[in-house]
């Protein structure tokens, strides 16, 4: 549930005074993009990448991007401080105004800006997952673009939730392990972490592309690779990794059980990833406090 106190375009408001139109095409027909961020002791975390991920995925998607990043970053702790946000999560929204036919007169910026916070989602220790053929198209031209054309990713773990699956691991064309619907995935084998690499149809996540950087600080390092769901049922360890879960094991894929989870190498990560997001947000507590 998102908190009362939003932020869209030039104002901090109350959710139920936000007035969105049908004139706004962007909005109608999914074409805009968004992120999610960790709050951690009321800072914003991570907010260069996510920032840096955003302009690329504009580029990509042809939207101009009308924003700067300190202003947005600005606008983003007015909402934390409003709904007093200390550990949760946010959202920062970009949505493509003046695009299509179904437009209104009304006068409206080019691009949408909304801001929400909330609570982080409660997970189980080690998450099950489902299992979906054909749920990335790797070679689709907005292949790993986070647009706020969401359907298929929420559908797809509304599915996998009737059956009593946490996620899914959504396969892509050529039946190689892409991601789930809304984290990354590794395999542990032999000592050795995997996983899909970004031409498999993955987003390029914040999470991951920090784990990447700092595993060889404990001798391990991360490496992309082609997988299949035989690797992931035959795997010594299997994790994911998302901006809300941090890094959680995974104790089951379409009823194959994997014995370790969380294992020694899945809890070594989220204890290496937690003690980044501590030093980034003292650093950045301490640059705000001089």
């Amino acid at each position: 549930m998102i908190h009362r106190y939003i932020f869209h375009n030039e104002n901090l408001l109350p959710v139920e005074k936000a007035r969105l139109s049908m004139g706004q095409a962007g909005l109608i027909c999914g074409w805009g993009i968004f992120t999610t961020l960790r709050i951690a002791r009321g800072e914003a975390f991570a907010y260069e990448r996510h920032w840096r991920r955003l302009e690329k995925h504009a580029a990509i998607i042809r939207m101009p991007m009308t924003c700067a990043a300190a202003k947005v970053r600005m606008h983003l702790h007015e909402v934390i401080r409003a709904n007093k946000i200390t550990e949760g999560c946010a959202r920062i929204y970009l949505v493509y105004n003046s695009v299509g036919f179904w437009q209104s007169e009304e006068l409206r910026p080019p691009v949408d800006l909304l801001i929400c916070t909330a609570a982080l989602p409660e997970y189980a220790p080690a998450a099950r997952l489902a299992l979906r053929p054909h749920g990335r198209h790797a070679a689709n031209a907005l292949s790993g673009v986070k647009t706020i054309s969401w359907l298929n990713n929420v559908w797809s773990v509304a599915e996998a939730g009737r059956e009593g699956f946490d996620e899914v691991v959504m396969l892509n064309e050529r039946g190689e392990v892409s991601e789930c619907t809304s984290a990354n995935i590794y395999v542990v084998k032999n000592g050795k972490i995997l996983t899909p690499p970004l031409s498999a149809g993955c987003l390029e996540g914040v999470t991951r592309g920090i784990l990447m950087e700092i595993a060889p600080e404990t001798g391990i390092s991360i490496t992309q690779q082609t997988l299949h769901a035989e690797d992931l049922y035959s795997a010594d360890e299997v994790f994911i990794s998302s901006t809300n879960r941090n890094v959680i094991g995974v104790s089951e894929i379409a009823g194959h059980a994997i014995a370790n989870a969380p294992g020694p190498v899945t809890r070594q990560m989220n204890e290496l990833f937690e003690s980044y997001v501590d030093d980034y947000v003292t650093r950045r507590l301490t640059t705000a406090a001089r």
